[in-house]
């Protein structure tokens, strides 16, 4: 199983900015077949070098992750992420 982990931090992170953004992650769900499991998960400490929402997506190989992100889908949210994020930094690793 392949594991790709997001971290994304946006330029307002404000409670409904976070919540939105989840909404628009969530909204992939059932929706990609190559898509297992995704999980997004809001940081609670808040510190200046926190990112403000975890993204955990789960694949059973390499070939699915990499056809994951050219989806139609997951294309269409990444246009909304484009123009929230500030910055992002990723972990994928396989089980």
């Amino acid at each position: 199983m392949v594991i790709n982990n997001l971290l994304i931090k946006l330029k307002e992170s404000d409670k409904d900015s976070i919540d939105k953004t989840r909404e628009v992650l969530l909204s992939m769900k059932g929706k990609i077949n190559v898509l297992l499991n995704i999980q997004i998960e809001a940081d609670i400490r808040r510190g200046e070098s926190s990112y403000d929402i975890l993204l955990i997506t789960h694949f059973s190989t390499m070939s699915d992750l990499e056809a994951y992100l050219i989806h139609p889908v997951h294309l269409e949210v990444s246009k909304y992420i484009a123009e929230v994020i500030a910055s992002s930094a990723a972990v994928c690793y396989e089980v």
